[in-house]
């Protein structure tokens, strides 16, 4: 990462090559007095050059980070306690207030949420796991790991959400959980999936890692029964790596909360602070999943921010949505039942019959015009372990999705300038 005095720009590849998180250090420091003067003291030869290259690489997610998040991890250097500890409490506390979750719980990562949830729920050998194959593998990996067996089901075409005729149809005397998908920032139907859950005795844990700030009938995802949400460096909501295990239970969020730090009954911020007694005793074996006070710090900036880099994100779908209605890419649809989508994604579908181009070839043509994509997600059952381990697995409507998915550029920090450039890109591709 370029250093804030003596640097140089770099020879090789925009700033855009340091990743999202990087990308946006980078931007951060780019304000610092020092840095400008050097990158403007670069020779007029090299100047001159770069305003002749193409045009700058544009990711398809950035973090937005400012002044704000950069003097709130200031501020935890300079306190002496950067681990785990107030900055956590704090998070927990006003993550709660703002979601209308009763408990909540500061993980290391959504996966990490995961795998304690699945834990504490006593999962293990024999059991059986509902969830959708479309989605990332880290839900999978958690419950192959823990030796229960996931049972795949397919999502709705147009929308990539499982629904709870599905999940019902998929119920067995084995079943010990269901964990459904809120995805690219839309909200699942929670009330029939509930209902599901509660008519056959299932706990029901929600995959809210594209939702914060999703609305389902008026209320805040997470506000009811239990969700985990991440905070990774694409997410609406990032401290670069970090996540959040919600729930109105609360026997469970204590043994998360003893789980995520190795067994114990206390972490060390309550081991030393004052009038605690200092010793502590492992309560079950556990795993080390707590958030550094680095982290909750920014995190604790981007959840006051979270309501406007939303509603910046809408901003750019809803351009999208209006400026390639004509073409032949197929976003997502949108839920028929009342929710307020966060965008955390724009997803494409790529046919190669409608837009006379398949999916890696358009991701390519957008590539050379330093335009970035993603893929959310080829479905979990068709990576290479996954199809050894379950090779009777058919999803039709995940495997059609999971050939064409191509998420696109959105981020709050995206210029008009940046918006015109991908539609302008995508209609001389596919037009």
């Amino acid at each position: 990462m370029p250093r804030a005095s003596g640097c140089r720009l770099p020879r090789k590849g925009p700033p855009s090559s340091y990743g999202p998180f990087g990308l946006s250090v980078y931007h951060a420091l780019a304000r610092h007095p020092t840095f400008a003067a050097t990158v403007s003291a670069a020779p007029l030869s090299l100047l001159r050059k770069s305003s002749l290259m193409e045009p700058p690489f544009l990711p398809f997610s950035r973090p937005s980070m400012g002044e704000a998040e950069i003097e709130a991890v200031a501020q935890v250097l300079r306190s002496g306690w950067i681990t785990t500890g107030p900055k956590n409490q704090e998070l927990e506390q006003r993550f709660c207030a703002h979601f209308g979750c009763q408990h909540a719980v500061a993980v290391s990562s959504a996966t990490g949420g995961m795998h304690l949830a699945l834990l504490a729920l006593g999962i293990g050998p024999g059991d059986e796991v509902i969830t959708p194959s479309q989605t990332w593998v880290s839900t999978l990996n958690m419950i192959c790991l823990l030796g229960a067996t996931p049972v795949f089901v397919d999502v709705d075409r147009d929308t990539l959400m499982v629904d709870a005729a599905r999940v019902e149809a998929a119920i067995t005397p084995r079943t010990r959980a269901i964990v459904p998908v809120h995805y690219a920032g839309a909200s699942l139907d929670l009330d029939p999936l509930y209902a599901v859950a509660r008519r056959h005795g299932i706990p029901l844990i929600e995959d809210a890692a594209h939702a914060a700030g999703t609305l389902y009938r008026g209320r805040p995802v997470g506000a009811q029964g239990t969700a985990i949400f991440s905070f990774h460096a694409i997410k609406n909501m990032t401290c670069a790596e970090g996540g959040m295990f919600v729930t109105d239970d609360a026997a469970l969020a204590q043994k998360v909360r003893m789980l995520k730090f190795h067994g114990l009954g206390v972490d060390a911020y309550d081991r030393h602070t004052h009038g605690r007694k200092p010793q502590a005793l492992v309560q079950q074996p556990g795993f080390k999943y707590n958030l550094a006070d680095l982290n909750a710090a920014i995190a604790l900036v981007q959840l006051e921010r979270l309501a406007a880099i939303n509603a910046r994100r809408a901003e750019i779908a809803a351009q999208y949505l209006q400026r390639l209605a004509a073409l032949p890419v197929q976003p997502l649809a949108l839920p028929t039942y009342p929710q307020q989508h966060a965008w955390h994604l724009f997803i494409l579908r790529i046919d190669a019959e409608r837009c006379g181009v398949h999916r890696d070839g358009f991701m390519q043509a957008l590539q050379e015009r330093q335009i970035g994509t993603g893929i959310h997600f080829i479905g979990a059952h068709l990576h290479t372990w996954y199809r050894q381990q379950f090779p009777q697995v058919q999803l039709p409507h995940t495997e059609w999705n999971s050939a064409r998915l191509c998420s696109i550029p959105l981020f709050p920090d995206m210029t008009q300038a940046d918006i015109d450039r991908v539609v302008g890109a995508i209609e001389s591709i596919v037009a």
